[in-house]
Order: C-alpha cells, then structure tokens, then sequence
C-alpha cells in the first residue's frame, strides 16, 4: 500500500493453509489449482488487443507488496537484497512466485523503488534491473502478466511542486531506462506511472481552492503524460505496449473529476490505476487517529450498498465510457480485526470489481494472506471465497 507511514503495516493471520509448492501432484492439499500457461511467448505484442480485453485476461491480481518497493534511509548495505529484504520479506524465488501462479492470480503487481542506489545522475543499479527482470521473467513463465510500476521510491515525489525541472528530469531517467531494458516483451508485461501521487503542498480536499486543485490535478496529468511520451518512444514494443496511469491520488472519485485527464496516447491502450479502501477508518486503521476513530467490523448493507455504488460509479464513468480500470490495490489492514472480517471484506471488493469488467489486484505483504516462506496461505477459505468469483461471471 500507501505510504512509508503505513507502507510496513500488515494485516495479521495465524491460520495454517496447504502447502501451495507441489508441482506434481495435484491433490486436494491445493484448494485451487490453475492452469498454468508457460508457453507464453513473452515477446508477443498482439495487435488487435485492446486495453480492455488485456484487464479481462488479468482476471484476479495481487501484489508483491513491501518488497521491491522497500526503501528508507534507515536501510542499511550496498546491496539490492538487503533493500529486497528490509520490510520482512525473503529472497524473492520462483517457488514464491509459482505459489501465487497456482492459486489462481493471473496477474502480478510489482511495485519498485528505482531509487535504491541509484547514481546521483539519476543511474538505476544493474543489479536492481536485473532482479526486477527476473521477478517479471518468473511472473510471466509462470502465465501471469506483470504490471511494473514506480512505488512511493521515499519520497521524492514530494519536491515537485518546488524543483519541478530536477525532479521531471529524474521521471524521465527512470521511465527512459525502464522502457529502455524491458523494450521487446510484449503484452504479458504492463508500466504503471507512478503510485497515489497527489500534491497536497499544493492542494488537499479539506481547505484547498478551486485554482489550487486545478494546479494539483494538472501537475500529475503533465506527469502521466510525460510517462507516455516516454514509453511510446522508448523502441521495441513500446509503441504499443498497454500502460496503467495514476489517477490523482489514486481517488476513485478523481477517476471522472473533469481536472482529472488521461493522457494523450496514440496507441490508445491505456487504463486507469485506482486503490480502494473505503471505508479507511476500517481499512486502514487499526486504533483511532486524529482524522478518524478505527472501526473493526465491516459488512452491512448499508456498507456494501456504498461497495456497489463506488464500483458502479467506475464502470459508468471509465469503463462504458472506454477507459479500462484496474483497482491496483484494495485490502483491509491492521490487527484490530478478526481474520472473518479482513476476508469478507477482500472477497467482496474483489466481487464487486470483477463482476464490472474491471481487475482487483490485492495488496498483500509478507505477513498478509501468503506466506512466502512456507508459500502457503494463512486463510483457505479466503482463497476458495475468492477464486470462486470467476465462476460466477462467466460472460463478464
């Protein structure tokens, strides 16, 4: 998720789950085995696809959250894995990533932090290139499209609104390099622009003017479009390759604010990123704050009703209207609530986006629903109630 306030928070589980690592032997241990494409030419771009079609194919998404990403001056070492390693998760395997491959997720979110013993001219480490190209290889060998974006990266973002030139010009050394090394796969692997970026130096919804909105909301609009302009003549595929672009803040109601605007796209395959976790005084929260008191339950009618109007609001604003979305993360946090309660409220979001032609993508940490050491899940029935949904919505 979120930010470095929150980004380490995860959502305690003890239940035990099946071993999900058996290549051979497809019992009941298993509670979902998919089936696995691995012949999957990588370098395929298909012409005739479109943007949304691609989300179709994504079906059920999750995240390789707090690992990639991890950042912070308080990381200590010279080396890619000790960043890899820092917010709890292990050495990231294949085994680790087949395991989300057979439970049925069909597309990875893999969020990075480029800055991570970058050269001061803006030079990304070989050695983390490298290790983001072989979790990709892993996804896609394993029948998942990946989805590579550009995390929280500590912080930077904020000084664009003070140092706008230097920090577009590290957005265009990052971007230029990234589109650069992965140029010739095709559409098995997707960019994403950047992640919850908003501007509240210049605007927050609390206090802030109608002109400093307008502000606000065009500085990530020049961003994404820049993000575009980039890829597109970054070579290869990238001409046509599918790109996901940062709503503002990732707010689902910015996804149709008239301020808010996609890009210009001559390929005309792009989609709009968007997290959801509403209500945040229960998805986020696990003891009160300032701006709200924690809530440890979640599922009335009352609560579900505002689940599908959200989700309604997208498909008749973006969807019909020819903008695919993806909800690039959605989960309930903390350790203010039961494991029925994270789950019921995973399961239905989830539901909720799939059933409108859109792709949910979980965010989960190493200490969420998969374990990666053992590479089993911590609440079975959360994977049974959840790769259930694709069954029910066959003709979506």
């Amino acid at each position: 998720m979120f930010t470095a306030m929150t980004a380490i928070l995860g959502f305690s589980a003890t239940l035990t789950a099946c071993d999900a690592d058996n290549k051979k032997n497809n019992d009941t241990t298993d509670p979902i085995v998919a089936n696995v494409d691995k012949k999957r030419d990588k370098y395929s771009m298909r012409e005739n696809l479109t943007t949304q079609e691609l989300i179709l194919e994504m079906g059920l998404g999750i995240n390789l959250g707090n690992t990639l990403e991890a950042c912070g001056d308080r990381i200590r070492g010279g080396n890619i894995s000790d960043y890899e390693t820092a917010w709890g998760s292990p050495v990231i395997t294949e085994a680790i990533i087949e395991g989300y491959a057979k439970a049925g997720f069909s597309s990875l979110r893999i969020p990075v932090a480029w800055s991570n013993l970058m050269q001061a001219d803006y030079t990304i480490h070989g050695t983390l290139l490298d290790r983001v190209e072989t979790v990709v290889n892993w996804a896609i060998d394993n029948g998942m499209t990946a989805l590579v974006n550009l995390h929280w990266d500590n912080g930077w973002w904020a000084n664009f609104p003070a140092d706008k030139e230097n920090c577009m010009n590290k957005y265009t050394a990052i971007w230029t390099q990234v589109s650069g090394r992965f140029k010739d796969y095709g559409d098995c692997l997707m960019f994403e622009s950047m992640n919850e970026v908003g501007f509240d130096s210049i605007w927050n919804q609390w206090s802030g003017t109608a002109s400093q909105k307008a502000e606000a909301f065009g500085l990530v609009n020049e961003i994404n479009q820049k993000f575009v302009d980039i890829v597109r003549g970054g070579g290869g595929n990238n001409p046509g390759r599918h790109l996901l672009i940062n709503v503002y803040n990732t707010h689902l109601d910015y996804a149709f604010d008239p301020l808010f605007k996609m890009p210009s796209d001559p390929a005309n395959r792009c989609a709009a990123s968007v997290h959801y976790y509403t209500p945040s005084v229960f998805a986020i929260l696990d003891r009160d704050a300032d701006w709200g008191k924690a809530q440890t339950t979640w599922g009335t009618p009352e609560d579900l009703a505002e689940l599908n109007s959200n989700m309604d609001k997208l498909k008749t604003n973006c969807v019909d209207k020819g903008i695919p979305v993806i909800i690039g993360e959605f989960a309930a946090g903390g350790k203010n609530k039961t494991v029925e309660m994270r789950r019921l409220y995973a399961v239905k979001v989830a539901e909720a986006v799939y059933s409108r032609g859109m792709c949910p993508m979980l965010w989960d940490t190493p200490v969420d629903q998969y374990d990666r050491n053992t590479r089993t899940w911590r609440d079975p029935q959360f994977l049974n109630e959840i790769m259930a949904i694709p069954g029910k919505y066959p003709n979506r």
